[in-house]
């Protein structure tokens, strides 16, 4: 198993629209990829900026592929990421899964 994270940061008066944009339209969307084994968000406010990380599992680097294309550590965005991200990071890290305990 892989644990895929991305990071992005945008201004605080943007966090509220980008959780509720990222609960419609990206969670659905990493759910729909077969081989996807769940999704997770964090959100952390500091300041004048909120960071979010999404936390991925993925059954394999197939898998990956069939959600972020060949380059599986690119990271992939949506058009509407425009709206509301400070920067866009290219990448993603992953990491391979040892141990983890089911819900």
């Amino acid at each position: 198993m892989i644990c895929r994270i991305w990071h992005g940061r945008t201004s605080r008066e943007h966090a509220d629209a980008y959780a509720a944009f990222l609960e419609q339209r990206a969670i659905p969307d990493y759910r729909s990829v077969p081989g996807n084994i769940d999704v997770a968000i964090l959100r952390r406010d500091d300041g004048d900026v909120t960071h979010f990380l999404t936390v991925t599992h993925w059954a394999s680097e197939q898998v990956i592929r069939g959600f972020a294309g060949d380059d599986i550590l690119k990271a992939k965005y949506y058009p509407e990421d425009a709206d509301f991200l400070l920067e866009f990071e290219p990448q993603v890290q992953h990491f391979d899964v040892l141990n983890r305990m089911p819900p």
